[in-house]
């Protein structure tokens, strides 16, 4: 609870009342490896802080392959307030240990559109600094990016998902990082 606590408060000034309403609406849970937070085409109904763990959103492409979009590490939200369908999966990439609300109990706290439009504005600055420089990069070079931007990724996460994200083959990878080790 303090992790998500601490989070909030880069955001907002967060008063008696809000910090006791989030510690009783909130709820730690386990998300398992491999373990959907949301599957594609259901709707979002909570709001999860990963407290431990990284989670990965993946979608598949009309080839039928699994494509990892991002990762999303500790110290982060998982948040989506429009009630629409998901278009992609969010998935336990490792075993995650999170805080979780529903998106009525989140509403319910007092001035959280502020809090809510600030996190989401420092995540889209944060994805869109991951994501574009993928796009006109050769492999090596994404993956030494990659190894640069998620220094701990590699270790905690199968090469399928990082193979995935670069947008190339696990055999590829393998050859990289044996070319570069």
């Amino acid at each position: 609870m303090n992790e998500f606590i601490h989070f909030l408060l880069q955001f907002a000034h967060l008063n008696e009342q809000q910090i006791n309403l989030i510690s009783k609406k909130g709820r730690e849970t386990i998300l398992p490896k491999e373990e959907y937070f949301v599957e594609a085409g259901k709707v979002f109904r909570q709001v999860g802080f990963i407290i431990e763990g990284i989670i990965r959103i993946c979608y598949y492409n009309n080839k039928g392959e699994e494509i990892t979009k991002i990762f999303i590490e500790e110290n982060h939200l998982l948040i989506n307030l429009n009630n629409a369908p998901s278009t992609e999966y969010i998935q336990a990439a490792t075993d995650c240990r999170m805080l979780v609300l529903s998106n009525e109990d989140w509403k319910e706290i007092a001035g959280w559109e502020d809090i809510t439009q600030k996190i989401q504005m420092k995540s889209l600055n944060e994805k869109l600094t991951r994501v574009t420089p993928l796009v006109a990069q050769d492999a090596q070079t994404r993956y030494l990016e990659f190894m640069d931007k998620y220094p701990t990724l590699a270790n905690r996460i199968p090469l399928s998902y990082i193979a995935s994200y670069l947008g190339i083959t696990q055999s590829t990878l393998s050859r990289i990082r044996k070319k570069i080790c």
